[in-house]
């Protein structure tokens, strides 16, 4: 029986607490995050209001539970693309290793790599608009060469093995060959890069957010819940707190969940540990 590591428990623990608010907001918040109550702003927490009220009157515990629903979708779908799109252009760079294919991929890799992701990503939503959808794509654009160098580096040791060989010389179409033999054994490197890419979307999304490029009012977001609290931290403090904590954790159970599940899944880990 394998033994679960404790970062990846406690990181566990700490994103999907999150993820079940995000769930749980698509039914019930403790209240409206679009009604504005101006004669209750700026309450501080209470057991009305668990986090307190914002500088319109809205609950932030409400709009905690549904700007985590907005971060983890833009973050789900983000790495989504990078996904869809880096690894067969992973796969196929390095089952044409030295080829013009595998130049051809990896010098546009390395292209997209030369640019600051968020100052892109920043440009791309300011040319095409603010919204949460030119939010994924600036941020899905910068997963798609991460996955196709972690894909291409995990499958050229695979292809010298001797199965793979013998696949080759009965026949297999390389197609066949990346799909059926080397997709599995690199799935671990894709499932531990993928929570890290996961946390690096969340905070591309806030960045964004925080600088009006991401997902637009009345729709909370964690980002924009910090910009618009900046002038009021002096009197208001837990304007920035709550969201700020929410950004901290999430982030990090996701870091700690990728810890452990590399410990699980990386064979040379778990035989040093014996």
């Amino acid at each position: 029986m394998i033994k679960l590591p404790r970062t990846l428990i406690f990181g566990g623990i700490l994103f999907f607490t999150f993820l079940i608010g995000a769930l749980i907001s698509f039914l019930w918040t403790p209240s409206d995050v679009e009604i504005l109550n101006i004669s209750s702003r700026f309450k501080l927490p209470s057991t009305v209001n668990w986090f307190g009220t914002d500088h319109f009157g809205r609950d932030i515990f409400s709009m905690i539970m549904v700007g985590a629903r907005t971060s983890i979708a833009v973050a789900v779908v983000a790495v989504g693309i990078g996904i869809l799109v880096g690894l067969p252009l992973g796969l196929w760079a390095a089952s044409h290793h030295g080829h013009w294919v595998d130049d051809l991929i990896m010098r546009g890799n390395d292209l997209i790599f030369a640019f600051p992701s968020l100052i892109i990503a920043i440009l791309i939503t300011a040319v095409f608009g603010p919204s949460a959808f030119n939010a994924i794509i600036a941020i899905g654009i910068f997963n798609v060469p991460v996955f196709a160098r972690i894909s291409r580096g995990g499958a050229l040791s695979i292809w010298t093995l001797d199965y793979i060989l013998s696949a080759r010389v009965a026949g297999k179409r390389t197609f066949r060959i990346s799909v059926e033999h080397i997709l599995p054994n690199i799935a671990n490197l894709l499932i531990v890069q993928g929570t890290i890419q996961f946390s690096l979307g969340i905070l591309a999304e806030a960045a964004l957010s925080y600088v009006g490029l991401g997902v637009q009012p009345p729709t909370p977001s964690w980002g924009r819940m910090l910009a618009d609290s900046q002038t009021m931290i002096s009197f208001a403090p837990h304007l920035a707190l709550f969201p700020g904590f929410a950004i901290i954790l999430t982030v990090l159970g996701l870091n700690l969940m990728g810890d452990g599940l590399r410990d699980i899944l990386d064979p040379r880990i778990r035989r040093a540990r014996g």
